[in-house]
Parts: C-alpha cells; sequence; structure tokens
C-alpha cells in the first residue's frame, strides 16, 4: 500500500529523515524504530571534518526556525568506517548527503563512497562555491549544470540533487539537472533569511544570512515542488515545512513520489512514526490501495 520505488530503490514508504535534522538516525531510535522510515538522508558530508560555524546555530522565528550550522560533520572517511555500518543496522535505505566547497570537493567524497553500502546519494549543491565568491552551485543552472555532469559520471549509485529555492530558476535548474544526468531531484533546501538582534545592533547570526526552514515555507516548498514535479520525468522527493500526514499527502499530491520530514523532527521526535501511520490510514478510508495513484494528481 504505501511502497515507492525511487531510481530503482523500493522504499517501503515515502518517508524519508531529511539531512542535517536526523543525525546518523541512531537519536531517533530512542523515540522509536526507525526500520519503519523508507529511508534515512545523512548528515551533510565534506571531504574532511567540519567543525561548522561559530556563534548562534539555531534560532526560532514565527512558524519555524533559522539555522547556520554550517555543515558540521566528522567527515566521509567517519562516516563510512564507523557511522555507514551502523546505520545499515537499522533496516532501511540509507541515502549519503554530500556538500563541497569545491567541484573537486565533490568528486572526492564521491569516489570515496563507490563501492560502500549506501543505497542513494543526495548532492546538495546549495553549498557555498568557494571558488566563485561564495555563490551556491545551486543558483545558477549552468554551475548546477557542470557539478552534476561531473558526479554522475563517477557516481555507482543512484543520484538525488537538493535544488534550493534561492536558484535563479527552480524549474530552469531542475531540467538542467536531469539534462546533466540526476536520476531523481530533492527540494527545497532551507530559504535564505535574517534575524537582527536590534539590542545589541547586530544580526544574529556570525554570517548575517542563515537558513530558514519550517511550515512558513510549506507553500512555497509546495509550489516549486508541483512545478517541477510538472517539468521533468524523473522522480521528485519534496520537502520544507511538513509538520503532519495532511501535508505529506499534500506533497505526494503535488507530485512527489517521496518526501523529507527535517525541522519537525526538533518540536516533535515522535513525527515519523506519527505521519506513517496518518497516511496509511488515510489511504485505507478513502480506499485507495496503492499511495502511487496520488502521486501528481493535482
Amino acid at each position: 500500500m504505501l511502497k515507492v520505488n525511487i531510481n530503482g530503490v523500493d522504499f517501503k514508504n515515502p518517508l524519508i529523515g531529511a539531512s542535517g535534522t536526523f543525525g546518523f538516525g541512531q537519536e531517533y531510535n530512542n523515540f522509536y524504530d526507525v526500520k519503519i522510515l523508507g529511508g534515512i538522508s545523512s548528515k551533510g558530508l565534506t571531504i574532511n571534518p567540519k567543525e561548522g560555524n561559530a556563534g548562534i546555530r539555531v534560532y526560532e522565528t514565527p512558524s519555524g526556525m533559522m539555522n547556520s550550522v554550517g555543515l558540521q560533520n566528522p567527515g566521509i572517511d567517519h562516516f563510512i568506517k564507523y557511522e555507514l555500518p551502523e546505520m545499515k543496522k537499522l533496516g532501511t535505505n540509507i541515502i549519503a548527503n554530500v556538500g563541497g566547497g569545491t567541484i573537486e570537493d565533490y568528486e572526492m567524497a564521491i569516489e570515496k563512497l563507490r563501492g560502500t553500502d549506501i543505497d542513494m546519494i543526495e548532492l546538495n549543491i546549495s553549498c557555498p562555491n568557494v571558488k566563485s565568491g561564495g555563490m551556491a552551485f545551486g543558483i545558477k543552472s549552468e554551475v548546477a549544470y557542470e557539478v552534476v555532469s561531473k558526479i554522475k559520471k563517477i557516481a555507482d549509485k543512484p543520484l538525488m540533487v537538493k535544488l534550493s529555492p534561492n536558484a535563479e530558476d527552480i524549474v530552469q535548474m531542475a531540467i538542467k539537472c536531469r539534462e546533466a544526468g540526476a536520476d531523481s531531484l530533492s527540494l527545497i533546501n532551507t530559504l535564505k533569511g535574517m534575524a537582527i538582534d536590534i539590542k545589541n545592533r547586530k544580526p544574529v547570526f556570525n554570517n548575517v544570512y542563515a537558513g530558514l526552514s519550517g511550515p512558513a515555507i510549506k507553500p512555497i516548498a509546495l509550489r516549486m515542488v508541483h512545478e517541477v514535479s510538472k517539468a521533468v520525468d524523473i522522480p521528485v522527493i519534496g520537502l520544507g515545512g511538513i509538520e503532519k500526514w495532511e501535508d505529506a499527502i499534500e506533497f505526494m499530491m503535488a507530485g512527489a513520489t517521496g518526501i523529507q520530514i527535517g525541522t519537525v523532527n526538533f518540536t516533535n521526535p515522535m513525527a515519523g512514526k506519527e505521519i506513517i501511520e496518518g497516511i496509511e490510514n488515510f489511504l485505507i478510508k478513502e480506499g485507495i490501495k496503492d499511495i502511487n495513484e496520488i502521486i501528481g494528481i493535482i
């Protein structure tokens, strides 16, 4: 009833723990058996370990939150040696989320992942391109095309590309990533935002700007998923402000084959279990025997 297939990989249900909000899965296993999830996307991995950003990293906003974590992670080698074997024990699909500051960083990371037990790669092109003054790879479609095409040539697992809502044209970005060889697309990443400490008369975040996520961005995410799913012929994984099962159904009706939950994991650690149960109950009540029947019906 809940099974979906993304790039030849079977998912027991469409729900995936989003990168950066679900750790490597073990933390949430203390709340419920994460085996019930369709998959888990790892913390964003870089070729070398990263300490992340200094200063305030998380800031609550109305109907959401802002983050400036800075891709803190133990590095790709540590992930392969220590985290991946433990993740495989969780009994669900493992997606390795990969970031980098240069195309060479991405290439080295993907080379290291070749032959490992991951099920899929999620390429985070929202990372700042250090060779282009910090503009993210996912802003200009021609830059995204270059990095995706190079990674596709060396990846030995299905390649999911995570799109930024800050792209100049999200639909054109999706089309170019598809042309470059992306097997599927996930969207949206966080929106660029800002917060100001009025008492100290300075930005809240050391980097001035930060990523906005949570329910506040859901209508934007839903619109972008709908637009992109109509423009490409590859699976789309929707995320952005999903808090409950009704949100998940909306994203699937808008065209998403799979969904990811992120910020809600912080406010409700049981969200994954509750959303899966809610989707299943909805299908039963509506007399829908296969969840694939509702994908893209809007």
